[in-house]
């Protein structure tokens, strides 16, 4: 087995990861206030998310939801939350590479990998994969 270093090493630079930091904040926000513009700018239009969804006595089932799904049910207030322990943060960037990069989002409800593109918009999360992690919404 080789392992290879990369030709171009990873961005540390402080704007870099402010700006992914500040499109992830406009998906998990847009969600919570209930607001399909700040949702809409966060995600590339050809949004991948998925979650492992437990069925009971089935197998587990990967559920997708593409962008326009998650930008219809942001303005139906779906994910609207006002309670401030409920939507606190937690952005790990973990990586930025050229012009992807990849972060970990903890919430009050959810854990998600998120992988974000750099368009000539700025960065917008093109795949994500999550789970709850509110003990009460298991159900996917």
């Amino acid at each position: 087995m080789t392992v290879q270093q990369p030709t171009r090493p990873a961005t540390t630079d402080p704007a870099d990861v402010a700006a992914v930091v500040a499109t992830l904040e406009d998906y998990f926000l847009g969600w919570y206030d209930g607001d399909p513009d700040r949702m809409r700018r966060a995600l590339h239009p050809d949004l991948a998310k998925r979650s492992y969804v437990s069925q009971g006595d089935r197998p587990p089932l990967l559920r997708a939801v593409t962008a326009a799904l998650m930008i219809g049910w942001t303005a139906e207030g779906e994910g609207r939350e006002t309670d401030p322990d409920r939507r606190r943060l937690s952005i790990v960037v973990d990586e930025i590479h050229d012009s992807i990069a990849t972060a970990r989002v903890d919430s009050a409800m959810y854990r998600e990998y998120v992988h974000l593109v750099r368009t000539p918009d700025g960065w917008r999360v093109a795949n994500t994969l999550w789970t709850w992690t509110d003990p009460e919404r298991r159900d996917g």
